[in-house]
Formats: structure tokens, sequence, C-alpha cells
């Protein structure tokens, strides 16, 4: 069997591939990706004899046609993700994760390929006070990134509704680990923070979101590829609930820092206020269950990030070299 996985130079698109390699009874896999700025082959391994690496962008139709008539099932990870960068710009999201998203199902129509497996963000549900989203729940997305993942969702179910095409959405947490792009809280903060620099913090740090490990966040999806349903929903969730305070303060103990070391900045754009979700429907039909404990994983992300700065300090460069130039345009 072929396996396709779209945006696996990235972060969590990789360590899923490197999880199904480590294992040899797992499929052949085709890697497609655009390598834009997040992404990063050093993740991958590349010469390993069940994978093939093939850059290329998920809206060239001609280039997806041919790969996907080589393929027999598909994960498609491929996005824009960043929330700061749609607001200052929604176009990529737009291109990348509604077109793009629609050459592969029409792809993967032509050619009879499923299940399709379309990972998602929990970030499609809005924002919620209380309780935790069910998968039935309607999507009411507040930020231009969210509002393209939560179209791009749409158009997956529309294939399988329209279509019958084998359509499996999962909708994941905040995800962290290891070889994140240091953009997202986490890597950010660390990152900052083992330089010896302030971090900045949204607001009073009151918003709370719930935190998944990668592996388990791949498990996941690796479980809705292989025993979920057609043109189901699967909510995958981690279990850690905390503010962005309460995580400051566990990254600033972490690196041995004070709270001499974070900046309040001003508020994001439609911020929202709480994620959560009800992973009732994965465990019950699917088996799923987070194994990492979150402070030991939190810890072990920190300690990769110490001990691998050759990984994160070229890309912090070139994202400060890419700002200075925007700048002067």
């Amino acid at each position: 069997m072929n396996l396709l996985v779209t945006g696996a130079a990235g972060f969590v698109g990789s360590a899923y591939v490197r999880m199904m390699l480590a294992d040899a009874r797992e499929p052949q896999i085709t890697v497609l990706d655009k390598l834009t700025y997040a992404a990063n082959p050093a993740n991958l391994a590349i010469g390993h004899p069940r994978l093939r690496f093939v850059q290329g962008d998920i809206r060239d139709a001609e280039l997806v046609d041919k790969l996907m008539s080589e393929a027999d099932q598909i994960v498609h990870f491929a996005a824009e993700s960043h929330v700061d960068r749609s607001i200052e710009g929604a176009e990529d999201f737009v291109l990348t994760n509604v077109l793009g998203t629609q050459v592969l199902l029409d792809a993967a129509l032509q050619h009879g390929v499923g299940p399709f497996v379309h990972v998602s963000t929990d970030e499609v549900y809005g924002s919620i006070a209380t309780g935790s989203w069910p998968e039935d729940h309607p999507v009411q997305p507040n930020s231009p990134y969210s509002a393209s993942k939560a179209s791009s969702d749409l158009f997956a179910l529309a294939y399988h509704r329209t279509h019958g095409l084998d359509v499996r959405v999962t909708r994941c947490s905040n995800t962290y680990g290891p070889r994140q792009f240091p953009e997202k809280i986490i890597p950010l903060f660390v990152t900052h923070l083992l330089d010896g620099r302030k971090v900045p913090l949204y607001g009073d740090g009151s918003n709370v979101r719930e935190w998944l490990h990668v592996e388990d966040h791949c498990r996941g999806v690796e479980l809705v590829r292989t025993r979920g349903r057609a043109g189901e929903i699967y909510n995958i969730g981690g279990g850690t609930e905390l503010t962005n305070r309460e995580l400051t303060e566990l990254l600033l103990a972490a690196c041995g820092a004070g709270w001499d070391s974070v900046e309040h900045v001003r508020d994001r754009k439609g911020h929202d206020l709480r994620y959560s979700v009800d992973c009732r429907k994965a465990r019950e039909e699917l088996g799923y269950r987070p194994r990492q404990d979150f402070r030991r994983g939190l810890e072990a992300t920190v300690a990769w990030y110490r001990e691998n700065r050759d990984w994160w300090e070229p890309l912090k460069a070139r994202a400060k070299l890419r700002t200075q130039i925007q700048a002067v345009r």
C-alpha cells in the first residue's frame, strides 16, 4: 500500500511519518510538502527505503493528480496554521487550506483514494465558556485561520455526502512537542527564555487551552485512519487544560527564569477565551486515550529545545531576516 501524506515536513506531519516508518509493517509513504517557512526536511528521514519525498504545492492539480493516481490512502496535514499570521493576511490561508484541500479531494475522488483523513483543529468550534465540544457542535470560527479550516472541513465532509468519498475528519486540541516551529507559544517562549529574552504574554494570560502531545496526536490520527468510519468527525484531545498564564509559569520554571522575563502585550484580535474537546467518541469507538503526562512531556520538550539549538536557531534567524525585509518593503 502507498500512503500519501501532505505537509509532512512540518511539525505534526513529520512526527506522524516518523511513527509510521518506525513500524516495519506499515506502508510505503509518499510525502508531498511545499517546504514553506515552517517546514524542515531535517524533520524527515530522507533516504529511508519506504519514504519518497516530493516537493510541491497541494494546489498544483497536475502534480496532485499524478501522486494520487499512485496512492491508496491519504492523510492530509498540509495547512497554514498560525492565527497571528492569518490576522495579518488571510489570502494564503484561503488558498492553501480551502483551495488546496479541494484540489486533493477532487483527485482522491477521481482515483478512488480512501480513506482520506483530513486533519483539522478544535479552533473551528469557536470559544466555549464551560464544558467541552462534541463533534456535532456547529462550527463557529472566530479567526481567519479557523474559518479557513472550518471551510476545508465542510468541503471534505461534503465530498463524502455528495460523492461517497471515504473522508474522516480529526479535530485536535493544541499540540506541543519537539520540532515545532518557534512561532507557537511553547517553542517561542522556550527558545526566547533559553536566549535570555523576554516572552510576550497576550493580555492577562487568562485564555485557556487544552494541550495534546504530538505523539498522542499522531496515534489519534492513525486510529482514525485504520478504525474510523467514513463521513465521521473525531475529536482528539490531551485532557490537560491550562490558562496561558499557568503555562507561562511552568515554562519559566523549566527554563530557570522569573516573571521579570514576561512582557504583557496587547491581546490578540478576536482572541478565543477557551477551547475544550469532548473525546468520548474517539475513546469509545477507536480506543483512543492520551498516554503522555503533560508535565513530563513539557519537561522533555524543553530539554529537546535546549539540546537542539542547531535545529531552531537558523529558523529564528531566517524569520527575523524575513521580518526585516518586509519592514523595508
